[in-house]
């Protein structure tokens, strides 16, 4: 008999299997047991959370309290819809935005939307393990004195790596040239719960700040925060995209669960998350001490990352005969230890304040082991089967692409689709991107890199996700015709 999505996931939840990845109540902090005898819609006395007036506006009164936010707004499509409503708040139909080139599919498609003009900021890169930096506040600087018609600056921070850009001095340098700064701070819900952490970006002088509650806090997948504070934003447009781009028929079960977070938080939240980070620390010290796999700190200075979000738990394989994805495979495969990403050069564990003594264990000793393993293939004295080839070089990823048309041009424009290997040289109608964690690898607009075919073929053998074209298989992409 075929199995339907529900029994794989009972059946899934009755394994043994760990998650290191969001959601962020790893499947262990529940708020309620019955989600369908609360699945309402707006009957009277439960508000509307586009007219809140009542329980919804204390609700959201409750989150902007925690986060010291003037406004909060709940989020029930994710921070994608705050991200999109962000944008198009802030930067009028066709103007210009400076945002970070690694910033989450979504700001493109915001930018799509609103006909915009991008400029990109670049972070700096590792290149020997492809993890990207802060973005510099003199970077954002330069850009805003290169273009005085931008309108507003999008950072993501931290990023999906961990990494944080020092928001302060952005902000000020935004506010001098009369700009909104808008944080993609979706990875950091849980920045403000612990001084472990580092400050988050409300604190820090941003305009918007958009928090995933799902990715860090014990909440469930689909729930995030806008917070908005200071005179630079529109508040007014802002509302009324969020009730554009959200649901008109937000889940009472998704924003129930907000609240209760919200509530847990605030009553017992300085309690465990000083639990969490004391096994944190140790979690860390002791993988410190790896010979061959290497915890990523931040304090790299090939990193060039301003503040590091320790909550992640980078893994790097570059000085062992294994690639991100086979370290991934041997984690879920031998340890049923399941990662947030894996990427060529390292994989990537998320941990919350729901995570468990045991998880953490567990994590510990299979990662020592596999250190030691990774020790013995190095020298050749068991033959181990493991080691793969050497890997390829993904420097071009952080080069920056040659724009020849608006996103809304090249999306508009005709179309046809080629061979991806004869694709060099033209101009990409299409987004490429590896998933997680969704930044796009070519923008449509942009001249498409000579190296890119075999670049990305390369990915693909190297178990990557490549994600983005209309042709699963890679084996054709839309271009511009002309």
């Amino acid at each position: 008999m075929e199995e339907n999505l529900l029994q794989k996931l009972e059946r899934y939840r009755a394994s043994d299997f760990y998650p290191f990845h969001m959601p962020g109540h790893k499947r262990n902090m529940a708020h309620f047991d019955d989600p369908f005898s609360i699945d309402i819609t707006e009957i009277d006395g439960f508000d509307n959370l586009f007219h809140a007036e009542g329980i919804l506006m204390e609700a959201q009164n409750r989150a902007a309290r925690l986060y010291r936010a003037e406004e909060t707004y709940y989020l029930v499509n994710g921070s994608t819809c705050g991200i999109l409503a962000a944008v198009s708040s802030s930067v009028s139909r066709g103007g210009r935005i400076l945002m970070a080139r690694n910033s989450h599919k979504a700001a493109y498609h915001a930018a799509f939307l609103n006909g915009l003009h991008v400029s990109y900021l670049y972070p700096e890169a590792d290149m020997s393990r492809g993890i990207n930096g802060s973005i510099s506040p003199q970077q954002v600087e330069e850009s805003l004195r290169s273009h005085s018609d931008i309108k507003a600056v999008l950072i993501t921070s931290p990023t999906y790596d961990g990494v944080v850009s020092d928001i302060r001095a952005i902000a000020e340098a935004v506010h001098r040239a009369g700009a909104v700064l808008i944080v993609d701070e979706a990875h950091g819900a849980h920045f403000p719960m612990h001084p472990y952490f580092p400050q988050p970006s409300l604190a820090c002088g941003a305009d918007i700040v958009i928090n995933s509650l799902h990715k860090t806090l014990p909440s469930m997948t689909q729930t995030a925060l806008l917070h908005v504070q200071g005179p630079w934003a529109d508040r007014i447009k802002l509302k009324k995209y969020l009730g554009i781009y959200q649901s008109s028929s937000p889940s009472y079960v998704l924003m129930a669960g907000m609240d209760a977070c919200i509530c847990l938080l605030q009553k017992q939240g300085r309690e465990l998350f000083d639990t969490y980070t004391q096994r944190l620390e140790k979690l860390r010290g002791s993988l410190s001490r790896m010979q061959h796999l290497h915890l990523v700190d931040g304090t790299e200075k090939e990193l060039s990352a301003y503040d590091f979000d320790c909550s992640k738990v980078l893994i790097s394989t570059e000085r062992t005969g294994w690639n991100g994805p086979e370290l991934s495979a041997l984690l879920r495969q031998e340890y049923h230890l399941e990662m947030e990403m894996e990427a060529e050069h390292y994989v990537t564990a998320i941990t919350t304040v729901a995570d468990t003594q045991e998880g953490f264990d567990r994590l510990e000793t299979a990662l020592l082991e596999l250190d030691e393993r990774a020790g013995r293939c190095l020298n050749d004295t068991d033959g181990c089967e493991d080691r793969p080839d050497s890997h390829p070089d993904y420097s071009w990823l952080h080069t920056p692409g040659e724009e020849i048309l608006t996103i809304e041009e090249a999306e508009n424009s005709v179309q046809r689709c080629i061979p991806l290997a004869e694709s060099g040289g033209r101009i990409s109608g299409e987004f490429v991107y590896l998933y997680p964690p969704g930044i796009p690898l070519l923008v449509p607009g942009e001249r498409i890199p000579e190296e890119m075919p075999r670049m990305l073929a390369g990915c693909r053998r190297s178990g990557l996700k490549v994600q983005g074209p209309a042709d699963y298989t890679l084996e054709q992409i839309r271009t511009v015709d002309r």
